[in-house]
């Protein structure tokens, strides 16, 4: 994907969901996957001619993982101009050597959710951007269906409670190979997998059954994406306005 698509596409998300306003200070949550630097990439280079005028601030949760290395993403933010922060935590050592979860996806999201927001907070950021992108938000929505019977998945603006944020996601027009492709053509310093949960998840289980699907009947996953934008499911709706400040 060439960086004009990423662009359009991006910014066709954060005008149809009113998703940045004049003065916002945006934090980007880099996990140093394919995703959030992708995510990083965009805003930077939109940050250059958006109308609406926005600050970043790059946020890595060093989770204290084995072989975890912060220095290529430190460049790159470098490359960028935009201000990087690390904050270190015992996330790993807690959840897979004290407490030995068997599940520890949930509380390990939970915990760098939580260390997350607390650096945002610090920062003086009123926005947190996500890394989230169409296969994404089309996962979430079967995995609610198989294992929860409901219809639900994540929107494209999320107002938290507790922490007075606001969660955005400018990826949500945008396919995984096309970041799969971008991170090749940029050779962006992914971090690689490291987490000795990854590939063996609810998600990854969905993600496998959905290319299946896709494979065998071109376009499903564009459908189900379509159909989500006219489920009526709260705040999908293109033309809802956004109560952001």
């Amino acid at each position: 994907m060439e960086l004009q698509r990423l662009l359009s596409l991006t910014r066709k998300a954060v005008d149809e969901y009113h998703q940045i306003q004049d003065d916002d200070r945006i934090a980007v949550g880099i996990s140093g996957g394919k995703d959030s630097l992708t995510l990083l990439y965009a805003l930077a280079n939109l940050r250059r001619f958006y109308p609406h005028k926005f600050q970043l601030e790059a946020i890595t949760v060093d989770l204290g993982l084995p072989g975890f290395d912060t220095e290529g993403i430190s460049k790159l933010c470098k490359e960028l101009s935009v201000p990087y922060t690390v904050v270190k935590t015992d996330i790993y050592d807690i959840v897979f050597n004290n407490r030995q979860e068997t599940n520890p996806c949930s509380l390990c999201s939970k915990m760098r959710k939580g260390a997350l927001n607390e650096a945002i907070i610090k920062l003086g950021c009123n926005k947190v951007a996500y890394g989230h992108h169409k296969d994404d938000v089309v996962e979430t929505l079967m995995m609610s269906l198989i294992y929860e019977g409901r219809l639900h998945t994540f929107c494209p603006v999320t107002y938290l409670d507790r922490t007075k944020l606001y969660v955005i996601r400018p990826l949500l027009y945008i396919d995984e190979s096309d970041i799969i492709g971008f991170r090749n053509k940029m050779d962006l310093p992914v971090a690689g997998k490291l987490c000795p949960a990854d590939g063996d998840t609810k998600r990854e289980y969905v993600k496998q059954m959905l290319q299946k699907l896709n494979a065998e009947n071109p376009g499903v996953k564009d459908r189900i994406f379509t159909a989500i934008q006219r489920s009526g499911l709260k705040g999908w709706n293109i033309n809802e306005e956004h109560e952001l400040s």
